[in-house]
C-alpha cells in the first residue's frame, strides 16, 4: 500500500493491487460474524473504505445509504465533526488506563451525564464494551444482590420467548434463539419463558387488546408461582430485535415493571438495542414511564463509535454489595477496557448533540413520516407484516402472505432483497426473512423515502421473479 507524508498527515493511496490483497486476505484470514464462511469465501466481499455522514463508500468509490445504522449503532452520522474532534482531543491527553484502582475524566464526566438522562433511580454506572458484556453484568449482579439480601433461593431468571441478548452464555441462557443456540444447550442455565402480545407470532386471531390482556395474565401467573425462587425479569422494551423485530406496546412493559414490584422481582431493561433515540425517546422505558432496576446501554451509546456499553443499576443494589473487604461482597467483574476514554469521550460528545441539535424533537416528524411510508407495503404481495417502533421497523415476507406461510430458508429471500437494494445504493441487513430498516438518526425525510422506496422495489424484484416450488 502506497504512502506519502505530506505536512504531518499521514495519506494513503490505495491501489487496485491494495484492493486485491484486502478481498483475499479476507477470505484467507478472517472469521466474520454470524456469516457461513464457506459461502462467504465463494463471493467478491464488499470492502468499506470510507463513511461520511449517512453514507459508506466502498474500495471502487461505491456509495451507499447506511439503512442499518451499521448494526443499530451510528446516531448521528459518521465522522460527526464534534464526536471526532472529542475523540482527537482524548488522544492527546490518555487513550486508556485502567479502572481497577484508577479512574480517568471522560469515565466520571460520562457516568454523571448518563445517570442524569436515564430514567430517575437509576444511579451507579458499571461500563463493558458490548451490549452483551452489559447483559452479562445485570445478570450477575441481580443474581448476587439476592445472595447478599440472604435469599439464596433466587437464582431463576425470566425473559420473553425468542429474545435475544447476546451471545455469551448468560445472555444466550436468557435470549435463547433455536437457530443461534441450539447446539449451546448443554451449557445454559434454565430460564422460564413468557409470551409477548404480538399477534402475528403468539395470538394470532385475536385483537391486540386481547392479546396484551392475555399476555399479561400468562406472566402474572409465571411470576406469582415462582415469586420465591425468580431473581429477576429481563426484556427488550418495545422491539426484540433480533427476534424479528417484534414489537409490543407500552401497556405491556409497564404491565411487566408492575408484576416485577408485586412480586419482589428484579426488573432489567435490556436497551442496548432500542436506547439513544431509536423509539422516539431517549430511551424505550420512558414510553412506559417507568424505572427498571438494572439498564443495560450498547450500540448507540458512543454514537456508533467506538466499542462502549454500560450497565445502570440503582442505590439500593449497589448498597447490597458495600461492606468490609473480609466479607466478599466486592462485585468481582471486570474487563481490560472497562472505562476505556477514547470511547467515554466519543460517548459524551454524543450525549452533548442530543440536547445541542435537539434530537428527539427532530426525529418526531421523521417516525410519522416512516409510518406513512410503510402503509402501503403492509398491500404489497408477499409482505405479511409491517412492525415499527419509532425509526425501527421490520417487514416480514412470506411465501404465502394470507395464511402465514414462511419461505423455505433455503431460498434465501431476505439476502437475495439485501442484495438487490445493494445495487440501488442502500446497505440494508435481513433478519431471516425480515427486512430491517434503521437509518441513522440524523437521516433526512429524502433518505427516509429513498430507504422505503429501494426496500419496496427490493422485494418486488425478488419476490415476483422467484420461481414457485
Amino acid at each position: 500500500m502506497a504512502s506519502a507524508l505530506h505536512h504531518g498527515t499521514f495519506e494513503m493511496t490505495t491501489t487496485d493491487s491494495d484492493r486485491t490483497c484486502w478481498k483475499q486476505w479476507d477470505h484467507s484470514y478472517v472469521w466474520h460474524p454470524f456469516t457461513q464462511m464457506r459461502e462467504w469465501m465463494a463471493e467478491d466481499p464488499l470492502v468499506i473504505e470510507r463513511a461520511e455522514g449517512n453514507y459508506l463508500t466502498d474500495s471502487q468509490g461505491n456509495r451507499y445509504f447506511d439503512g442499518v445504522s451499521s448494526l443499530w449503532c451510528n446516531v448521528h452520522g459518521h465522522g460527526h465533526r464534534e464526536i471526532v474532534e472529542a475523540i482527537r482531543n482524548q488522544l492527546d491527553a490518555v487513550a486508556h488506563t485502567t479502572m481497577l484502582g484508577l479512574t480517568n475524566v471522560p469515565a466520571t464526566v460520562l457516568a454523571k451525564k448518563l445517570v442524569d438522562a436515564a430514567p430517575r433511580g437509576l444511579q451507579r454506572v458499571f461500563y463493558s464494551d458490548s451490549g452483551a458484556t452489559a447483559v452479562e453484568i445485570a445478570l450477575k449482579m441481580a443474581f448476587e444482590y439476592w445472595q447478599l439480601r440472604g435469599d439464596p433461593n433466587r437464582t431463576l431468571f425470566v425473559s420473553l420467548s425468542e429474545s435475544y441478548h447476546g451471545d455469551t452464555l448468560g445472555a444466550m441462557s436468557v435470549g435463547y434463539s433455536e437457530a443461534f443456540h441450539s447446539r449451546y444447550r448443554s451449557l445454559l442455565f434454565p430460564c422460564l419463558r413468557i409470551s409477548p402480545p404480538h399477534i402475528y407470532r403468539y395470538y394470532r386471531h385475536e385483537t391486540a387488546e386481547d392479546a396484551l390482556a392475555h399476555s399479561l395474565e400468562e406472566a402474572a401467573r409465571t411470576l406469582s408461582d415462582n415469586r420465591d425462587r425468580i431473581a429477576a425479569l429481563i426484556v427488550e422494551p418495545l422491539m426484540q430485535g433480533a427476534a424479528g423485530m417484534l414489537d409490543h406496546p407500552a401497556e405491556y412493559l409497564a404491565g411487566l415493571h408492575r408484576l416485577c414490584r408485586k412480586n419482589n422481582i428484579l426488573f432489567i431493561a435490556d436497551e442496548v438495542a432500542v436506547g439513544f433515540g431509536r423509539t422516539g425517546r431517549l430511551f424505550a422505558c420512558e414510553h412506559a414511564g417507568i424505572t427498571p432496576d438494572l439498564m443495560c446501554m450498547g450500540k448507540g451509546i458512543s454514537g456508533g463509535t467506538l466499542p462502549l456499553a454500560a450497565t445502570l443499576t440503582t442505590e439500593e443494589i449497589f448498597n447490597a454489595f458495600l461492606g468490609d473487604y473480609e466479607e466478599r461482597k466486592t462485585f468481582f467483574h471486570g474487563h481490560t477496557y472497562t472505562g476505556n476514554a477514547l470511547a467515554c469521550a466519543a460517548g459524551i460528545a454524543s450525549l452533548d448533540l442530543f440536547v445541542k441539535d435537539g434530537t428527539i424533537a427532530r426525529l418526531q416528524p421523521l417516525i410519522a413520516l416512516l409510518t406513512d411510508l410503510l402503509h402501503p407495503l403492509r398491500e404489497q404481495a408477499h409482505v405479511s407484516d409491517v412492525r415499527q417502533w419509532g425509526l425501527m421497523a421490520g417487514i416480514e415476507l412470506a411465501e404465502d402472505a394470507p395464511a402465514r406461510q414462511p419461505y423455505p430458508p433455503a431460498r434465501r429471500i431476505g439476502k437475495q432483497v439485501v442484495l438487490e437494494a445493494r445495487k440501488r445504493g442502500i446497505i440494508i441487513r435481513p433478519l431471516g426473512d425480515v427486512i430491517v430498516l434503521m437509518p441513522p438518526l440524523s437521516t433526512s425525510a429524502q433518505e427516509l423515502e429513498w430507504l422505503v422506496s429501494v426496500a419496496a422495489e427490493s422485494i418486488r424484484a425478488v419476490t415476483e421473479s422467484e420461481p414457485r416450488p
